[in-house]
């Protein structure tokens, strides 16, 4: 930061009059620089500066006390918000009116005095303009201690630590489900994904994100062949660490965008990236392995640092309204609605789902309360694989009726082959319900899928095969379909007579296959016409089943 002199060099000299007069200094200076060697020798003198601050109001020591302990600096967009902002005039106006005999507000009383400069200083944004302690003047305020920042909130209490959600690695799980997916078309209705507790859910829309920040997804939204072979035959640990890092480092994927409860409107663009490293940087402070409560960390973070995401302190260029209504989410009044809910989001949702945190609720239906890393975080947040995950080594079953239930413990790269090959059912207690049929074999040919490889996969990956469905199998790969069921409308009449002179009359084109010598079937949307014929030729006919 600047120090006191350098503060002082970026104004009038009838700021320096206000300043000295505030101070009760004599100063009749006609030069700047001769004005400076007067007045910060006095400003820095330590029993000097005690007087004048044992002369300010309560809320302005308090103001003051507040920039020491964010390290003498924080942004003018929120020292304000906090404190009032100083009237923008310029040295005529101020001379006139000298604002700083009648100040508006805390800001002012500090900044007439020159307690606090203001300034654009370079941050991970570029330019930000900041409120600031001198830099000569911090050391000599009453109660410095430049020490690091405490964790924002409290911790946790019991009841809010009741019931855990301890972090699972069902990401993976997830994810090789939407790659198999993806490669068959399956429309979203029917990708059966985990159930996790708290607020959020990863859905199809988050877990391609996540995939097409691993580069495990073309431009197309394809899954890309090699990269997919290799995630999904990684080991477990090694799998998620490759999510947690592409995660970490991605400047596509948008979580704010990802709010279900937000629409995003307009071309202004927020920053992804320095968003996650400034939530992981508030998060870091929180106690390893203590659980924390999850509101009191949103309620401070409110507080102390609440343009974690907004450059300058803007809220109202952002174009962000709720996506049930036409109610538009702008100024710092809405700051729970888009910013706490963002917090929310990365605690209840990524970083759970990846892994990293713990989380508890009051009950098992209740909402998550409270969180704390994970015995994985250090490693996954240092980009390495964690110890104590589970290898996948369960074998697939095998039903003599052409079913499939597997594991999420089965090998996933056996899985996605196995998924490719039949219809899909549900999620049940971690387990994946296939089932072979005729259409999804045709399918699976279609996309180059082999039954002698289905077979291979099968004999391999299960204790026991049934040995019908390895007929059943060979047999369709030579054949094709040998058996079929379906659902017909028949006509059954009174006499073989009467269903010859049927099929003599102009009705006959409405007519199937025989089923014997008094019925026949009824081709698809031809029941009125047959009915109609009927008639005509003398014969009254039903529907049976209905009134």
């Amino acid at each position: 930061m600047p120090d006191l002199a350098q503060s002082l060099g970026n104004y009038d000299l009838g700021y320096l009059q206000i300043v000295a007069e505030a101070w009760g200094i004599d100063y009749s200076a006609k030069d700047l620089q001769l004005g400076l060697n007067i007045i910060v020798p006095q400003l820095l003198d330590e029993s000097f500066l005690n007087e004048m601050l044992n002369r300010l109001p309560g809320e302005a020591r308090s103001a003051l006390e507040d920039l020491q302990n964010n390290n003498g600096r924080m942004t003018w967009s929120l020292f304000t918000r906090r404190y009032g902002e100083v009237r923008e005039m310029g040295p005529g106006r101020r001379d006139r009116e000298r604002p700083d005999l009648n100040p508006i507000s805390t800001t002012e009383i500090l900044f007439y005095r020159a307690l606090i400069g203001r300034a654009f200083f370079e941050s991970p944004d570029g330019g930000e303009e900041y409120a600031y302690i001198p830099d000569d003047m911090k050391p000599i305020l009453p109660g410095s201690h430049w020490s690091a920042k405490g964790p924002f909130g409290r911790a946790a209490h019991p009841d809010e630590r009741a019931h855990v959600f301890p972090a699972t690695d069902r990401i993976l799980d997830d994810t090789c489900t939407v790659l198999a997916a993806l490669r068959m078309g399956l429309p979203e209705n029917e990708v059966p994904l985990a159930i996790y507790p708290g607020r959020y859910q990863p859905t199809m829309r988050i877990l391609i994100a996540l995939l097409q920040a691993a580069n495990l997804l073309d431009e197309l939204g394809e899954p890309v062949l090699e990269a997919t072979r290799n995630f999904l035959e990684a080991g477990r640990d090694q799998a998620i660490s490759q999510l947690v890092n592409a995660w970490l480092d991605s400047k596509q994927l948008n979580e704010l965008d990802q709010l279900p409860q937000l629409v995003l409107e307009g071309e202004w663009k927020n920053d992804p990236l320095r968003t996650r490293r400034a939530i992981l940087e508030l998060l870091s402070a929180t106690p390893a392995g203590k659980w924390w409560g999850l509101e009191s960390f949103i309620n401070v973070v409110r507080e102390q640092n609440p343009d974690y995401q907004r450059p300058a302190g803007d809220y109202d260029s952002w174009i962000i309204r709720q996506a049930e209504s036409e109610t538009y989410l702008r100024g710092f009044e809405s700051w729970e609605q888009v910013d706490g809910q963002l917090l929310r989001f990365l605690i209840t949702g990524y970083l759970h789902w990846l892994g990293i945190f713990d989380l508890a609720a009051p009950g098992v239906n209740k909402q998550v309360s409270a969180f704390r890393f994970s015995g994985w975080s250090d490693a996954l947040l240092e980009g390495q694989a964690p110890q104590g995950i589970p290898a996948d080594e369960k074998k697939v079953i095998v039903r003599s009726d052409g079913r499939l239930v597997v594991s999420r413990h089965v090998l996933r790269s056996v899985r996605y082959q196995l998924a490719r090959f039949c219809e899909w059912g549900e999620l049940k207690r971690g387990d994946y319900y296939y089932q072979l049929t005729p259409g999804s074999l045709k399918r699976a040919e279609q996309n180059g899928l082999q039954i002698n490889h289905l077979l291979a996969l099968l004999q391999k990956n299960a204790d026991h095969v049934p040995p019908n469905l390895v007929t059943a199998l060979d047999r369709f790969e030579r054949h094709g379909k040998q058996a079929r069921m379906e659902e017909v409308l028949v006509l059954r009449l009174s006499s073989p007579e009467i269903l010859e002179e049927v099929r003599a009359s102009r009705a006959a084109r409405f007519l199937g296959d025989p089923l014997g010598p008094t019925t026949v079937i009824v081709k698809p949307g031809a029941r009125e016409k047959v009915l109609a014929a009927l008639v005509e030729m003398g014969y009254l006919g039903e529907i049976l089943g209905e009134d």
